[in-house]
């Protein structure tokens, strides 16, 4: 099945906001970095491997700062922000700070330290079934766990769902300390959940050792992360696309976010993005954009426009929400869409 058309249009107002913030950021030439006297030393021993690749260095030096910019973004908001649209969850911590700390058993405490003591020596290989049979369990005293906060927050009837969405390159030691934290949190959860089946699983958006957009290998995947397979089973890893449809709970899920980006980051999206701002381009040119774009609440405010102009011919407010931008910054304008598409519904 496709994606939602309201899902659909919500994850193409992401890609608006990503692609906008980084044409803003874009370096058209290196002004802003004249200066790298250390980068391009060491760029010195690469210039054979550069030669009809790269002709200007500093050039390079500033594209890559701004392609580890795009790679914060997509890490640290995008990825999460199509995830809880798919999934209709949240990002949601148990903190100190926020007071919704858990608590924890000393018994599932030390149930943890064993587990990773003897993952860590080798002396077992990671087993969701075994584990989970160690830490499910509700007796002892209780203390405060440590704080954690799930990328992917789900809760049902019957269950909570966690995923903890992480860069497709880990640091060195990251996964260890990651199934630490992992295995606290469901112990936690589950303190607190008695009546709640608990599932947590660690997510990566694409397997950059697969050839195709969307397929994946965990085997080759977790080989090339340090300790990948040493802590993981491979039923607590969603990878690629089997996490986009682990999270909309249908199929092809990762080709159609993909087939959304490709429909909106074109050279032209900037020129586009100015004509739906600029108040003399026409309604029906603007309507052009919005549809490619998916911006479907919008297409309709268009469609319906002379029933929102009779509407609010002698209402000055309204008026002048009316003549707001559909867009600032790169982010869509909700409240102008809700106060008009009450004269409409």
């Amino acid at each position: 099945m496709a994606v939602s058309r309201n899902k659909k249009e919500l994850i193409s107002l992401e890609v608006i906001k990503t692609l906008y913030s980084r044409f803003e950021s874009f370096p058209e030439n290196s002004n802003n970095n004249r200066n790298a006297p250390f980068h391009k030393a060491f760029l010195n021993a690469f210039s054979d491997k550069f030669e009809e690749k790269v002709s200007d260095i500093p050039f390079f030096i500033s594209l890559s700062s701004w392609l580890h910019g795009l790679n914060t973004t997509l890490g640290q908001s995008f990825f999460e922000e199509v995830a809880h649209i798919l999934s209709d969850g949240q990002k949601k911590g148990f903190t100190k700070n926020d007071n919704t700390l858990l608590k924890i058993t000393k018994m599932q405490k030390d149930s943890i330290a064993d587990i990773i003591t003897d993952l860590k020596n080798g002396n077992k290989q990671p087993n969701l079934e075994r584990e989970s049979n160690l830490i499910f369990i509700d007796e002892g005293d209780e203390i405060e766990a440590n704080n954690f906060t799930a990328d992917v927050f789900i809760e049902d009837d019957d269950k909570i769902i966690c995923i903890e969405l992480k860069s497709v390159k880990p640091n060195a030691g990251e996964m260890r300390g990651e199934k630490q934290k992992f295995l606290e949190a469901k112990a936690a959860l589950y303190h607190s959940f008695l009546n709640k089946e608990i599932e947590f699983y660690i997510g990566f958006p694409f397997d950059p050792t697969s050839e195709d957009e969307t397929s994946f290998n965990k085997d080759r995947f977790l080989s090339q992360i340090i300790d990948g397979k040493k802590y993981y089973d491979f039923s607590e890893i969603k990878l690629a696309n089997e996490l986009w449809d682990f999270l909309s709970s249908d199929t092809n899920t990762m080709q159609q976010i993909l087939d959304i980006i490709n429909s909106i980051a074109k050279p032209d999206f900037k020129t586009k993005y100015t004509k739906l701002i600029n108040p003399i381009i026409s309604l029906k040119d603007k309507g052009n954009i919005l549809a490619d774009w998916n911006i479907f609440s919008e297409v309709r405010l268009i469609e319906k426009n002379e029933t929102i102009i009779s509407k609010i011919n002698r209402n000055k407010k309204i008026k002048r929400i009316y003549n707001q931008d559909i867009f600032t910054n790169g982010k869509y304008n909700h409240k102008r869409f809700k106060e008009l598409s009450s004269l409409i519904d």
